[in-house]
C-alpha cells in the first residue's frame, strides 16, 4: 500500500492541526494504521495507532488527551487531530501500515510508511 501524508505546518503553542494519510494500491482496511514522529537528532517514536475497523486505539502517554487518531476506509485515509500542540511536539509526522496485529507501538513491525510531512508548534 502506497501512503500520502499531509496536513502538517506551522503553528503557535496552543493551536491544532489535522494531518491526513491517504492509502491507495491495496485493501487500505486490511492495514492496522500508525502514526510516528521524528525530532531532529532523537529517534522515531510512537505517537499513536489504530486498528483496521478504527475500535481500537493506542496513544502515547506524551499525547494522549490532546491527539486523537481516526480513519475512513471509505475514503482510504487515517487521521491524527492535534489539539493543544506543544514545541516539543515539533517534529516530521509518519503515518505507516502494518498487516499484523500484534507491535502498535513499534516502528519495526510496519511494513509501509509515507513521506513524512514537518509540524511546526512555535512557543
Amino acid at each position: 500500500v502506497q501512503l500520502q501524508a499531509s496536513g502538517g505546518g506551522l503553528v503557535q503553542a496552543g493551536g491544532s492541526l489535522r494531518l491526513s494519510c491517504a492509502g491507495s494500491g491495496r485493501t487500505f482496511s486490511n492495514y492496522a494504521m500508525g502514526w510516528f514522529r521524528q525530532a531532529p537528532g532523537k529517534e522515531r517514536e510512537f505517537v499513536a495507532a489504530i486498528n483496521w475497523s478504527g475500535g481500537s486505539t493506542y496513544y502515547a502517554d506524551s499525547v494522549k488527551g490532546r491527539f486523537t487518531i481516526s480513519r475512513d476506509n471509505a475514503k482510504n485515509t487515517v487521521y491524527l487531530q492535534m489539539n493543544g500542540l506543544k514545541p516539543e511536539d515539533t517534529a516530521v509526522y509518519y503515518c505507516a501500515a502494518k498487516d499484523r496485529t500484534w507491535g502498535d507501538y513499534d516502528p519495526t513491525q510496519y511494513d509501509y510508511w509515507g513521506q513524512g510531512t514537518q509540524v511546526t508548534v512555535s512557543s
